[in-house]
């Protein structure tokens, strides 16, 4: 018989939304005690690239003023909310982490923060990442930007290229969503180092609108938070369409998926799917995922979570699926590079990106001013991606890549024919050290995402899911969907959580 979920674990989100509406917690002073906290956080641990101390209060007061009209009803009134630096917010330095970008304020807010904002939500500051999203550890920041560092040990890694975003939500203590993003696995692999919930979306489910892209057909934003139902509940706010981004679904909402009050009908609730029985759903579980590379601590705190399903009444099978994993880094990093470096050309200091003294010809003024202004990592990338798309060489790279990634889609869309979802490790190892990350070549860097790449790859949804510590150290599930299927992620991923706490 399936295990009950009459007392799935508290929403501290909920919590704090409960005394902002009864007028038990001021948002003025609660937002202030939280900057308070994140400035201290932030001289440790670097999670912030900008606190937006000025807009934060003014959006608290404003709140409070909203509570005295009697209409506090926004379903993030007075939350605190951290933004990765690659999503804009209006007149808030917004940089992708690069130094290229130093000095762009936005005029205007990306739709997911301008929907967060109508719904209440209190903007704490733009955060730390890797430059444009180029890694997998945050540790290739931008030139003159610090490296954040593991809530639950300085020396490691966050995870990346979400690291700050996901980090301050590990470290907080209040209650607190980010809006993080991913290009290739930059939402779930920091959640999983970093021992916090993270969910990418469906490609198209979320406007991309107000994003500094990397990869227009693989960048995603989604929500960072402290557990499942918050999580879901952030999703419920930025998902719909959106005629400002041309990539936007029409109707993200599979017809089962009972209707929320957001911005069209054809949205899912999300939120309704926290708590709902699992007995009886199909669970494939990928033998290719626990091979070479996947730690022997991995491994087992996975298995473990995988029964923990099956107590619930999931039915789990073991499962082939060889082509995401096999094929996966040449792939995406074929794609993902060509893409970045058509994006990145428009920063050559003339239009946009910062300005050198014009000197020389066109040609010596363009390398003059990316060199000075672009790190390591993203200088690789534009010249990889730059390779692949040249004549002599589009077709024997690009354009097989194109190939290679719709088999990828067809073989998973053949396996969601008779499971719900597939389970995995999110990462194959616990978050390294400093140390030990320096002494990895660009290309064990790239190998990192094997795991993880895949469903990105095919635009698909996934949630990575907090395991208890092992020696310490945080170990996340990854659950991955079909298309527009985050209901069910949702609903497996919160017994997950109610058994784990």
């Amino acid at each position: 018989m399936a295990a009950s979920f009459s007392s799935l674990p508290s929403s501290l989100l909920s919590d704090t939304l409960d005394r902002f509406r009864r007028g038990d917690l001021s948002v003025e002073e609660h937002t202030a005690k939280v900057l308070e906290e994140a400035e201290k956080i932030n001289k440790d641990y670097f999670y912030y690239n900008t606190v937006s101390s000025d807009l934060a209060m003014s959006q608290a007061r404003e709140l409070d003023q909203q509570h005295k009209r009697g209409k506090a009803s926004g379903r993030l009134f007075g939350i605190p909310m951290s933004v990765k630096d690659s999503i804009c917010v209006k007149g808030v330095e917004s940089t992708a982490g690069s130094r290229i970008l130093k000095g762009y304020f936005p005029l205007f807010n990306a739709t997911v923060v301008q929907r967060a904002v109508n719904e209440g939500a209190v903007v704490i500051g733009k955060t730390a990442q890797d430059e444009f999203g180029f890694g997998a550890f945050a540790v290739n920041v931008g030139l003159g930007y610090a490296i954040p560092r593991n809530p639950l040990d300085k020396k490691r890694t966050t995870g990346g290229s979400s690291g700050g975003c996901v980090g301050i939500t590990s470290k907080t203590s209040y209650a607190h969503v980010s809006l993080a993003e991913s290009t290739g696995g930059s939402i779930v692999e920091p959640a999983a180092f970093c021992s916090v919930v993270g969910l990418c979306p469906t490609y198209s489910r979320v406007s991309r609108y107000g994003l500094i892209d990397f990869s227009n057909t693989f960048d995603k934003i989604g929500p960072a938070a402290k557990t499942v139902q918050d999580a879901a509940l952030l999703l419920d706010v930025i998902s719909g369409h959106d005629p400002q981004d041309s990539t936007s679904h029409p109707s993200p909402a599979s017809s089962s998926l009972p209707p929320s009050s957001s911005h069209s009908s054809s949205v899912a609730s999300f939120t309704s799917f926290v708590g709902k029985d699992i007995a009886g759903m199909k669970i494939g579980v990928i033998k290719e995922a626990f091979g070479a590379g996947v730690s022997e601590v991995v491994a087992k705190s996975v298995r473990q979570g995988i029964a923990r399903l099956e107590q619930h009444g999931a039915v789990v099978d073991e499962i082939s699926l060889e082509s995401p994993i096999k094929y996966s880094i040449p792939t995406y990093y074929i794609i993902a590079t060509s893409e970045a470096s058509t994006n990145l050309a428009k920063y050559c200091g003339m239009r946009y990106g910062n300005h050198e003294p014009l000197d020389g010809n066109f040609n010596a003024y363009f390398t003059k001013v990316r060199s000075a202004n672009f790190g390591e990592e993203a200088k690789r990338r534009i010249m990889l991606g730059t390779f692949a798309r040249m004549a002599g060489f589009r077709d024997a790279f690009y354009l097989q890549a194109l190939k290679v990634r719709e088999k990828i889609v067809q073989d998973y869309k053949g396996v969601f024919k008779r499971y719900d979802a597939l389970v995995s490790p999110t990462v194959g190892i616990q978050p390294p050290t400093f140390e030990e990350i320096e002494k990895l070549t660009p290309l064990q860097h790239y190998m990192m995402d094997v795991l993880y790449l895949g469903p990105n790859i095919a635009g698909l949804p996934h949630l990575n899911i907090p395991l208890p510590l092992a020696n310490g150290l945080p170990v996340g599930l990854m659950l991955v969907g079909d298309h527009f299927a985050e209901g069910k992620l949702v609903q497996l991923g919160s017994a997950l959580e109610e058994k784990k706490r």
